[in-house]
């Protein structure tokens, strides 16, 4: 049942076109075995020629906990080809039903593997925070998903811009960032770092353990998206999505007209 719910992730993301929940396949409860897929599908991905260039975390929102029933949140893996920061439009040919969230990035200077990876280390470990949108999107038809189909599907990952402002740890407050978003200077979304599993630096002392005990423990260099701010929004075709998230300033993306395959 891994190979084959990753056979149906894998293609939605090849041909574009959104697949069936995999949850008939795997079951709606078993997070273990949802990761096994999400391996399976990362393997698939790395053979591929993919570079993982860090992690996601997702339900970082109780709110978002409470509607898929969970208690806690999940990770997915970031490639290089996500990296979408230098473009002058998102490409479509990418997506098939995106979201976006406006969230901290954290960059790593040192290795999360030894240690009790507690919070003063995992700080410690961190060289520099930046404003981020992530293109959240989902292989699963009409986003119909729950826990283990999100887990299966990377998390929901998709694609991410990242701000070019390095801002330290020394220079700002993480749980006390403040976020609005604004789609063509509408604005759509706002929140701030306490809806974060309370701070962005707790959410990323969670993964640093879960990934060490998934045995893929974080690395210096890596890219970390920390969790959403406030609520993620649709994406309209030809709309441009900037946000502030104060000291660590703004970040935007512009959509290309063309739409998005669905």
């Amino acid at each position: 049942m891994v190979i084959e719910a990753a056979d149906r992730i894998f293609r939605a993301s090849r041909s574009r076109c959104p697949a069936e929940p995999v949850r008939g396949l795997i079951g709606a409860e078993d997070i273990s075995v949802a990761y096994a897929v999400q391996r399976e599908f990362v393997r698939r991905r790395l053979a591929a020629g993919g570079i993982v260039v860090g992690r996601k975390i997702g339900l970082t929102s109780p709110a978002v906990q409470q509607q898929l029933g969970v208690d806690q949140p999940d990770l997915g893996v970031l490639f290089a080809d996500m990296d979408v920061s230098g473009a002058l439009v998102v490409p479509p040919g990418r997506l098939l039903q995106p979201k976006v969230e406006a969230e901290i990035a954290f960059v790593l200077k040192k290795d999360l593997v030894d240690g009790d990876l507690g919070d003063a280390q995992v700080r410690a470990a961190v060289d520099y925070g930046l404003a981020a949108l992530e293109i959240v999107d989902s292989r699963i038809a009409n986003w119909d998903i729950g826990i283990t189909d999100t887990v299966a599907d990377n998390a929901s990952s998709g694609l991410f811009v990242l701000s070019d402002k390095e801002v330290t740890l020394e220079e700002f407050v993480p749980a006390e960032v403040v976020m609005r978003m604004y789609a063509d200077d509408v604005l759509v979304s706002e929140g701030s770092g306490g809806a974060c599993l309370g701070d962005p630096l707790a959410a990323l002392t969670w993964l640093a353990r879960t990934a060490r005990e998934f045995g893929d423990p974080l690395t210096a260099g890596q890219i970390i998206l920390s969790g959403a701010l406030g609520p993620m929004v649709p994406v309209s075709p030809g709309v441009r999505v900037h946000a502030d998230l104060g000291p660590l300033g703004s970040v935007s993306a512009t959509f290309s007209g063309e739409g998005c395959r669905g």
